[in-house]
Protein backbone atom coordinates (compact mmCIF):
# COMPACT_ATOMS: atom_id res chain seq x y z
CA UNK A 1 0.00 0.00 0.00
CA UNK A 2 2.73 2.51 0.76
CA UNK A 3 4.63 1.26 -2.13
CA UNK A 4 1.31 2.28 -4.11
CA UNK A 5 1.16 5.80 -2.43
CA UNK A 6 4.56 6.70 -3.76
CA UNK A 7 4.18 5.50 -7.10
CA UNK A 8 0.95 7.75 -7.15
CA UNK A 9 2.73 10.70 -5.69
CA UNK A 10 5.29 10.20 -8.24
CA UNK A 11 2.55 10.35 -11.09
CA UNK A 12 1.61 13.71 -9.38
CA UNK A 13 4.63 15.36 -9.52
CA UNK A 14 5.38 14.20 -12.36
CA UNK A 15 2.19 15.62 -14.59
CA UNK A 16 2.98 19.20 -12.27
CA UNK A 17 6.23 19.01 -13.70
CA UNK A 18 5.17 18.22 -17.09
CA UNK A 19 2.75 21.11 -16.91
CA UNK A 20 5.00 23.69 -15.68
CA UNK A 21 7.37 22.36 -18.52
CA UNK A 22 5.03 23.06 -21.08
CA UNK A 23 3.46 26.62 -19.82
CA UNK A 24 7.50 27.63 -19.68
CA UNK A 25 7.74 28.14 -15.70
CA UNK A 26 10.79 26.29 -15.03
CA UNK A 27 11.15 28.05 -11.81
CA UNK A 28 7.93 26.29 -10.74
CA UNK A 29 9.23 23.02 -11.75
CA UNK A 30 12.19 23.19 -10.36
CA UNK A 31 10.38 23.66 -6.91
CA UNK A 32 8.11 20.93 -7.70
CA UNK A 33 11.43 19.03 -8.45
CA UNK A 34 13.72 19.86 -5.26
CA UNK A 35 10.25 19.15 -2.79
CA UNK A 36 10.58 15.43 -4.82
CA UNK A 37 14.25 15.69 -3.59
CA UNK A 38 14.04 16.23 -0.04
CA UNK A 39 11.19 14.20 0.33
CA UNK A 40 10.22 10.49 0.09
CA UNK A 41 8.71 10.81 -3.20
CA UNK A 42 10.29 8.37 -5.58
CA UNK A 43 12.54 10.31 -8.82
CA UNK A 44 12.13 8.44 -12.01
CA UNK A 45 13.87 9.47 -15.18
CA UNK A 46 10.60 11.18 -16.75
CA UNK A 47 10.73 13.66 -13.59
CA UNK A 48 14.46 14.84 -14.63
CA UNK A 49 13.58 14.90 -18.26
CA UNK A 50 10.71 17.06 -18.09
CA UNK A 51 12.36 19.38 -15.60
CA UNK A 52 15.62 19.31 -17.59
CA UNK A 53 13.24 20.03 -20.69
CA UNK A 54 12.25 23.13 -18.49
CA UNK A 55 15.63 24.30 -18.23
CA UNK A 56 16.36 24.47 -21.58
CA UNK A 57 13.18 26.42 -22.42
CA UNK A 58 14.54 28.99 -19.88
CA UNK A 59 17.63 29.01 -21.12
CA UNK A 60 19.46 27.74 -17.42
CA UNK A 61 21.82 24.97 -18.63
CA UNK A 62 23.41 24.95 -15.13
CA UNK A 63 20.16 23.60 -14.11
CA UNK A 64 19.79 20.99 -16.93
CA UNK A 65 23.39 20.10 -15.10
CA UNK A 66 22.45 19.98 -11.54
CA UNK A 67 19.45 17.55 -12.66
CA UNK A 68 21.51 14.98 -14.08
CA UNK A 69 23.85 15.14 -10.90
CA UNK A 70 20.99 13.97 -8.97
CA UNK A 71 20.16 11.62 -10.94
CA UNK A 72 24.01 10.00 -10.50
CA UNK A 73 23.40 10.93 -6.30
CA UNK A 74 20.09 8.98 -6.28
CA UNK A 75 20.97 6.37 -8.66
CA UNK A 76 18.03 7.28 -10.97
CA UNK A 77 18.46 5.50 -14.45
CA UNK A 78 19.61 7.77 -17.25
CA UNK A 79 17.30 7.52 -20.52
CA UNK A 80 18.10 9.10 -24.12
CA UNK A 81 14.92 11.57 -23.74
CA UNK A 82 16.40 13.46 -20.32
CA UNK A 83 19.89 13.45 -21.37
CA UNK A 84 19.10 15.07 -24.90
CA UNK A 85 16.98 17.89 -22.91
CA UNK A 86 20.31 18.26 -21.16
CA UNK A 87 22.59 18.41 -23.80
CA UNK A 88 19.70 20.68 -25.49
CA UNK A 89 19.85 23.14 -22.63
CA UNK A 90 23.54 23.27 -23.25
CA UNK A 91 23.51 23.85 -26.63
CA UNK A 92 21.33 26.72 -26.08
CA UNK A 93 23.84 27.98 -23.56
CA UNK A 94 26.87 27.33 -26.12
CA UNK A 95 28.59 25.19 -23.41
CA UNK A 96 29.99 22.12 -25.50
CA UNK A 97 32.22 21.15 -23.06
CA UNK A 98 29.03 19.98 -20.95
CA UNK A 99 27.38 18.30 -24.05
CA UNK A 100 30.29 16.57 -24.59
CA UNK A 101 30.40 15.20 -21.08
CA UNK A 102 26.99 14.48 -21.73
CA UNK A 103 27.40 12.30 -25.11
CA UNK A 104 30.17 10.47 -22.83
CA UNK A 105 27.71 9.76 -20.58
CA UNK A 106 25.46 8.46 -23.00
CA UNK A 107 28.07 6.13 -24.59
CA UNK A 108 29.24 5.00 -21.19
CA UNK A 109 25.78 3.90 -20.08
CA UNK A 110 25.34 2.38 -23.82
CA UNK A 111 21.82 4.46 -24.19
CA UNK A 112 20.86 5.27 -27.69
CA UNK A 113 22.71 8.24 -29.33
CA UNK A 114 20.22 9.68 -31.73
CA UNK A 115 20.03 12.59 -34.38
CA UNK A 116 18.78 15.16 -31.31
CA UNK A 117 22.30 13.56 -29.00
CA UNK A 118 24.49 14.23 -32.00
CA UNK A 119 22.59 17.41 -33.85
CA UNK A 120 22.93 19.30 -30.43
CA UNK A 121 26.37 18.55 -29.25
CA UNK A 122 27.42 19.18 -32.77
CA UNK A 123 25.96 22.54 -32.57
CA UNK A 124 27.37 23.40 -29.39
CA UNK A 125 30.65 22.80 -30.47
CA UNK A 126 30.42 24.55 -33.66
CA UNK A 127 28.84 27.73 -31.37
CA UNK A 128 31.79 27.01 -29.18
CA UNK A 129 34.19 27.35 -31.94
CA UNK A 130 35.38 23.68 -31.64
CA UNK A 131 34.18 23.25 -35.63
CA UNK A 132 36.73 20.53 -35.69
CA UNK A 133 34.51 18.57 -33.01
CA UNK A 134 31.21 19.41 -34.80
CA UNK A 135 33.05 17.91 -38.24
CA UNK A 136 34.12 14.81 -36.12
CA UNK A 137 30.55 14.13 -34.88
CA UNK A 138 29.43 14.64 -38.09
CA UNK A 139 31.47 11.59 -39.52
CA UNK A 140 30.56 9.27 -36.35
CA UNK A 141 26.84 9.76 -37.38
CA UNK A 142 27.52 9.02 -41.21
CA UNK A 143 29.28 5.69 -39.85
CA UNK A 144 26.78 4.96 -37.73
CA UNK A 145 24.13 5.84 -39.77
CA UNK A 146 21.81 8.23 -37.55
CA UNK A 147 19.85 10.43 -39.97
CA UNK A 148 20.79 14.07 -39.96
CA UNK A 149 18.24 16.94 -39.50
CA UNK A 150 18.39 20.81 -40.32
CA UNK A 151 20.81 21.55 -36.80
CA UNK A 152 23.01 18.95 -37.46
CA UNK A 153 23.64 20.46 -41.38
CA UNK A 154 23.60 24.01 -40.04
CA UNK A 155 26.51 23.16 -37.68
CA UNK A 156 28.30 21.59 -40.21
CA UNK A 157 28.09 23.78 -42.91
CA UNK A 158 29.18 26.64 -40.65
CA UNK A 159 31.96 24.74 -39.48
CA UNK A 160 33.03 24.51 -42.97
CA UNK A 161 32.68 27.72 -43.48
CA UNK A 162 35.15 28.36 -40.20
CA UNK A 163 37.19 25.96 -42.14
CA UNK A 164 37.21 27.75 -44.92
CA UNK A 165 35.84 24.98 -47.12
CA UNK A 166 33.47 26.43 -49.36
CA UNK A 167 32.93 23.58 -51.55
CA UNK A 168 31.98 20.98 -48.87
CA UNK A 169 29.29 23.39 -47.18
CA UNK A 170 27.94 23.72 -50.92
CA UNK A 171 28.12 19.92 -50.88
CA UNK A 172 26.58 19.51 -48.08
CA UNK A 173 23.53 22.25 -48.91
CA UNK A 174 22.91 19.82 -52.38
CA UNK A 175 22.95 16.94 -49.98
CA UNK A 176 20.37 17.98 -47.48
CA UNK A 177 18.29 19.12 -51.09
CA UNK A 178 18.63 16.30 -52.11
CA UNK A 179 17.71 14.21 -48.85
CA UNK A 180 14.38 16.76 -48.13
CA UNK A 181 15.66 18.11 -45.28
CA UNK A 182 14.40 21.39 -44.68
CA UNK A 183 16.73 24.20 -45.53
CA UNK A 184 16.40 27.34 -43.46
CA UNK A 185 17.52 30.68 -43.38
CA UNK A 186 20.88 29.99 -41.24
CA UNK A 187 21.84 26.88 -44.01
CA UNK A 188 22.14 29.41 -46.31
CA UNK A 189 23.73 32.44 -44.89
CA UNK A 190 26.52 29.75 -43.75
CA UNK A 191 27.47 28.69 -46.65
CA UNK A 192 26.97 32.18 -48.57
CA UNK A 193 29.73 32.95 -45.99
CA UNK A 194 31.75 30.23 -46.82
CA UNK A 195 31.31 31.10 -50.93
CA UNK A 196 32.16 34.89 -49.74
CA UNK A 197 35.01 34.41 -47.79
CA UNK A 198 36.98 31.99 -50.51
CA UNK A 199 36.34 35.00 -52.93
CA UNK A 200 34.20 32.93 -54.98
CA UNK A 201 31.51 36.02 -55.48
CA UNK A 202 29.54 34.54 -58.39
CA UNK A 203 28.57 31.61 -56.14
CA UNK A 204 27.80 33.32 -53.03
CA UNK A 205 24.99 35.59 -55.15
CA UNK A 206 23.52 32.70 -56.34
CA UNK A 207 23.10 31.16 -53.21
CA UNK A 208 21.75 34.98 -52.54
CA UNK A 209 18.85 34.32 -55.11
CA UNK A 210 17.99 30.62 -54.17
CA UNK A 211 17.60 32.22 -50.11
CA UNK A 212 15.17 34.75 -51.61
CA UNK A 213 13.05 32.32 -53.84
CA UNK A 214 13.54 29.67 -50.30
CA UNK A 215 11.94 32.80 -48.37
CA UNK A 216 9.24 33.28 -50.75
CA UNK A 217 8.28 29.96 -52.36
CA UNK A 218 8.70 27.92 -49.09
CA UNK A 219 12.05 25.25 -48.81
CA UNK A 220 13.30 25.98 -52.19
CA UNK A 221 14.42 22.50 -53.02
CA UNK A 222 13.77 22.07 -57.04
CA UNK A 223 15.45 25.88 -57.34
CA UNK A 224 18.33 24.73 -55.38
CA UNK A 225 19.46 21.90 -57.49
CA UNK A 226 19.37 24.02 -60.65
CA UNK A 227 21.68 26.39 -58.54
CA UNK A 228 23.77 23.74 -57.69
CA UNK A 229 23.67 22.04 -60.85
CA UNK A 230 25.31 25.51 -62.07
CA UNK A 231 28.12 25.85 -59.30
CA UNK A 232 28.97 22.46 -60.17
CA UNK A 233 29.21 22.82 -63.82
CA UNK A 234 31.53 26.20 -62.84
CA UNK A 235 33.72 23.94 -60.57
CA UNK A 236 34.63 20.86 -63.40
Amino acid sequence: LAQRKIEAETSTFNTAISACEKAGDWESALSLFRVMFQSAVELDAFSVGAAASTCLKGGVWENAMQLVGVMSQRQVKLDTACLNAAISACERGRQWEKALQLIGVMAHSQLELNTVSYSATSSACEKGGKWEIALLLFSVMAQGLVQCDTTTFNAVISAHEKAGEWKKAVQLLSRMSQSKVELSTITFNAAISACEKAGEWSKALQLFDATLRSNYYGTGHDYFERCNQSLGEERR
